[in-house]
């Protein structure tokens, strides 16, 4: 059996050989047609996933190839998405030693090219269905079933930042002045993290990773999920890595977002102020960590292609510094490296 069609690589034969006999066995067990495989789609990791038809419709099927990725912990919450009643893949067979997972498709269709066919009334139909689903994971998923968001967690993906954006994309070396600064309002932003109740958290809740699907959405991407802020999943939301939103659009959507869990028991703060205030800077926490995994992407990983959104990242922070008293010494590290840009009132 070859299945090095429509351009399938396989840089390693003997993960191919290996893959191949795997996905025999499950075609037999499943109907699949194995020359249908087909490459679907690939992350920002070293996943890679094909959809294959069948006799029951297409699935898809994951390649994560260990030591460098690990599967399992996509299994455990895809189970913890079933039991919540969300529309997330299923997994029909596993070889978690391998890497190799085969699932449910939920379709072609993600957010984030919907939203480019859609006008506003759509888009908001598409976002209301995703804030309510995030209510449901964020009241049914246990908290408890997933690791702890750490202080140490959260520094190492802040630290991100200097390393890999600071040095590595601009070459700027802080001084003393600066790397205090930066250590203030990291410890800020951690403790405020910190101090916030937790929910179950998917880490990655942005178009991207919702598909239009029934029901809608369907839930993609959740392998990280943790325990961590309730105001995190709705930051990623609302303050997307490949789409922004004026000001209004996102208060109205997180303020239906509030709303909501409130009626579900969430442990969301009774005024609205304060929500906000712990979702911009939560968001802040990821927009500064992203920067940095978007570079590291281009150093380390060879793809280029997501530095071209670091704008976008300086744009948010740069919003949220200017907002709070706190933050602002912030400002003195983004604007060298941001430049004409921010300056020039950046909009997305």
């Amino acid at each position: 059996m070859s299945l090095e069609t429509e351009a399938i690589a396989w840089p390693d034969a003997v993960r191919r050989d290996v893959f191949e006999r795997w996905l025999e066995g499950v075609a037999a067990s499943h109907a699949l047609d194995v020359g249908s495989l087909a490459p679907a789609s690939a992350d920002a990791s070293f996943r890679r996933y094909f959809r294959v038809q069948g006799a029951h419709g297409s699935r898809i099927v994951m390649d994560a190839p260990p030591p460098l990725e690990d599967v399992r912990p996509f299994v455990h919450v895809a189970g913890l998405l079933q039991a919540a009643g969300l529309n997330g893949p299923r997994v029909l067979a596993a070889d978690e030693q391998q890497g190799f997972l085969l699932l449910t498709d939920l379709g072609r269709l993600p957010y984030l090219d919907a939203f480019g066919q859609a006008g506003p009334a759509a888009i908001d139909r598409l976002m209301r269905d995703a804030i309510e689903a995030l209510v449901c994971w964020q009241r049914r998923v246990p908290a408890a079933a997933l690791p702890p968001l750490t202080r140490e967690l959260l520094r190492a993906e802040l630290d991100l930042f200097p390393q890999w954006c600071v040095q590595r994309e601009f070459g700027v070396a802080w001084t003393d002045s600066q790397r205090d600064a930066w250590e203030r309002t990291s410890e800020r932003l951690v403790a405020h993290a910190l101090a916030q109740p937790r929910v179950a958290v998917h880490a990655d809740w942005m178009p991207r990773n919702l598909m239009v699907a029934d029901p809608n959405p369907g839930i993609l991407d959740f392998q990280d999920a943790l325990a961590g802020p309730v105001g995190y999943d709705i930051a990623s939301l609302l303050r997307d890595a490949f789409v922004s939103w004026d000001e209004e659009r996102e208060l109205d959507w997180a303020i239906r977002w509030w709303e909501a869990a409130r009626r579900a028991g969430l442990p969301v703060p009774g005024d609205f102020g304060s929500m906000w205030r712990d979702i911009e800077w939560t968001g802040l926490q990821r927009h500064l960590k992203v920067l940095g995994i978007f570079c590291r992407l281009a150093h380390r990983d060879g793809k280029g292609r997501y530095v071209g959104d670091l704008p976008r990242f300086f744009g948010y922070a740069t919003k949220v510094a200017l907002r709070y008293a706190e933050l602002k010494p912030l400002l003195g590290l983004l604007e060298p490296l941001s430049g004409a840009r921010v300056q020039a009132g950046y909009t997305f």
